[in-house]
């Protein structure tokens, strides 16, 4: 069998001395997409769909200078960057923020040939660069030997931004470009806010909590985890627009399978937008006999770009099987599935709470620190989630968790109300007040 190609992306993270078990209060997340893509330009376009609104031409989409705004209007910065975990969020806050305040000026900060770069101006929202900064595992590297002029560098660009923008608080919500242009505004003595998605922080995020206002986090057992407990808040992750508009099953299914009856059963897998290798060979084994044996089940298979082609050959053509690079509507991939299977990315599992759906989760083991097999162990407590590690994985393993869930409807069900309950679709608007009311009194005095 041909191998699928996999590819590592260095993240910026560290786990400090904290308590990740359940206790009595149970974590609650709330939303993405997970997913970690490369910055490869070739990848661009399909990452347009993580922003609300589409670009109508990618090929125009240019990133924004900052201008000077009316000293008179709010004005937030949001650092944010490398993956869809950390920018999903972000554009959900800034909606929330425009909502609450039109008049409102919002800057993004990211770095430049980024997927930041063009999903953001293609939600509709100013965007400009400052040179990334990258920390390399393991810490002990020469790469890392730079990393202080790289840092010096990146905060002397994020310094200049913001004394021209002039913003009452920097939001900063992960990636490389989040520590500079928060550690700049620290510098102005400008407001610091920070939204950590996953179950334990990174670096970045642990050590800007000492200086920040406010830190927001997903999960409740998380608080253990920073120095000053007393500034954080538990709102969840903020969701997509899209997802939490209602789209009913039926009106979903007609856009994947127009044949399938109301006793249907389909499967959404998801790997990411570069996919999974373990993910997809697992699958690719079993598809066809469960197919063949349960007539009314389906499969939407997110293969990722660069497994595609190689996925489509190897794959046979299935009226009841839909296979995709990237699903630009996941709206509609949500609503349609009865079981999703997937990694375990912070946001990922936040959208699946959200939409209430019944889960299988393959943490990938290549994130820094474990972080999705950690994330991955919140979600079996506060919902029941099914957790297969990647050691465990094959088709086997793959085949009887599907088919426990898929032939229990009321085990299923249990699924859904435990998800549904550990959900907050309002996370969004929660950390949109908070911010909204900590610069108050910054907006009156500027």
């Amino acid at each position: 069998m041909a191998t699928i190609p996999h590819h590592h992306l260095h993240q910026l993270a560290f786990i400090p001395s904290c308590r990740t078990s359940s206790s009595s209060s149970s974590p609650s997340p709330s939303p993405p997409s997970l997913v970690s893509l490369s910055t490869k330009h070739r990848s661009f376009k399909i990452l347009c769909c993580l922003s609300i609104k589409e670009s109508t031409n990618d090929n125009q989409i240019t990133p924004q200078e900052p201008s000077s705004p009316p000293k008179n209007n709010l004005r937030v910065v949001l650092a944010a960057g490398g993956t869809g975990g950390h920018i999903i969020p972000a554009v959900a806050i800034a909606d929330e923020l425009r909502v609450s305040n039109p008049n409102i000026e919002i800057l993004f900060i990211g770095t430049p040939n980024s997927m930041e770069s063009t999903s953001i101006p293609s939600a509709g929202y100013p965007f400009t660069s400052i040179p990334p900064v990258k920390l390399f595992r393991p810490l002990v590297s020469l790469e890392n030997l730079s990393l202080p002029i790289h840092l010096i560098h990146s905060i002397i660009h994020s310094f200049k931004l913001l004394k021209e923008f002039d913003p009452h608080v920097v939001i900063g919500t992960g990636g490389y470009v989040s520590f500079p242009t928060c550690l700049a505004a620290l510098l102005q003595r400008t407001k610091i806010v920070i939204h950590e998605q996953n179950s334990v922080p990174g670096i970045a995020n642990y050590v800007l909590s000492y200086f920040s206002h406010l830190v927001f986090l997903s999960y409740n057992s998380t608080i253990e985890c920073f120095p000053k407990k007393h500034n954080c808040l538990v709102t969840g992750n903020p969701v997509r627009v899209s997802l939490r508009q209602f789209v009913s099953r039926a009106v979903a299914r007609l856009e994947f399978f127009p044949m399938a009856g109301e006793e249907a059963k389909v499967i959404l897998v998801l790997g990411g937008s570069l996919g999974a290798n373990a993910i997809n060979i697992a699958l690719l084994n079993v598809y066809s006999q469960m197919l063949l044996e349960h007539k009314d089940w389906y499969i939407i298979w997110q293969t990722g770009v660069e497994s595609y082609n190689e996925m489509e050959s190897l794959v046979r053509n299935h009226s009841n099987l839909v296979l995709k690079p990237f699903l630009h509507s996941m709206d509609l991939a949500y609503a349609a599935a009865d079981l999703i299977v997937s990694r375990a990315g912070a946001m990922t599992c936040s959208e699946i709470l959200a939409t209430g759906k019944s889960a299988i989760l393959i943490p990938s083991p290549d994130v820094a620190e474990g972080h999705q097999f950690k994330n991955a162990s919140l979600m079996a407590d506060v919902a029941g989630t099914r957790v297969i590690t990647e050691d465990e994985l094959d088709s086997t393993t793959l085949g009887t968790a599907i088919e426990e869930i898929l032939g229990d409807d009321a085990l299923r069900a249990e699924m859904s109300e435990r998800a549904l309950r550990a959900a907050k679709p309002d996370a969004s608007a929660q950390i949109a007040q908070h911010i909204l009311s900590l610069v108050e009194s910054s907006t009156k005095r500027k």
